[in-house]
């Protein structure tokens, strides 16, 4: 498997690219997906509120987008690669802070989150967005992390709420295992981007 993982240099280094790297390495095995190709891009608030302009046509920031290669005109060609995610590392640690849990607990239910999208997920209704919130939950664990949704620390579109009393876990970093890029994807097919 190949994960791919760069980092606006305006971007804080916590976590790590090695621990984002190692963690969507994690998921990917579970998924027993070993050929998987997958980019993550950790950025901030001003990138990704021009992508989810661009091509969600919502002018505002959001925590994480996914750009499936799995999906769109160019699907065919995609092989083993399954597409990009983008996360906000300014709304990742806003929303860790208000839920009063790591800033890697955090990225890692964002991550899931949008790795599941790459796959096809979504949560357009009640049963989607329960089936995708148990499989994220799942993912999170397999990556070394705590279930955030069986918490109750994230409402009904994703976004984290303060946890409940008593509810705080804390995750255990575990270990696991690089190519793509957002630009070439855009002249690809215009495809949809999710959060």
């Amino acid at each position: 498997m190949s994960v791919t993982v760069r980092r606006r240099p305006r971007v804080a280094k916590a976590p790590t690219s090695a621990t984002i790297r190692r963690r969507v390495g994690a998921m990917l095995a579970h998924l027993q997906m070993p050929k998987a190709e997958v980019s993550v891009l950790l950025t901030d608030d001003r990138e990704i509120r021009n992508l989810n302009r661009d091509y969600r046509g919502t002018d505002q920031p959001t925590d994480v987008l996914s750009f499936s290669m799995l999906e769109g005109e160019g699907a065919r060609f995609a092989g083993d690669l399954l597409g990009d995610i983008v996360l906000s590392m300014t709304t990742t640690a806003r929303q860790a802070r208000e839920a009063r849990r790591s800033v890697l607990d955090e990225a890692t239910m964002l991550l899931a989150h949008g790795l599941l999208h790459l796959l096809g997920w979504d949560h357009r209704t009640a049963s989607e967005d329960r089936k995708m919130r148990a499989k994220t939950d799942e993912l999170c664990v397999a990556a070394g992390g705590p279930p955030l949704f069986a918490l109750g620390g994230v409402d009904s579109v994703g976004r984290s709420q303060p946890a409940k009393k008593g509810s705080t876990v804390r995750s255990s970093g575990r270990k696991s295992g690089s190519r793509t890029s957002l630009s070439a994807r855009k002249t690809v097919s215009r495809s949809r981007a999710k959060r």
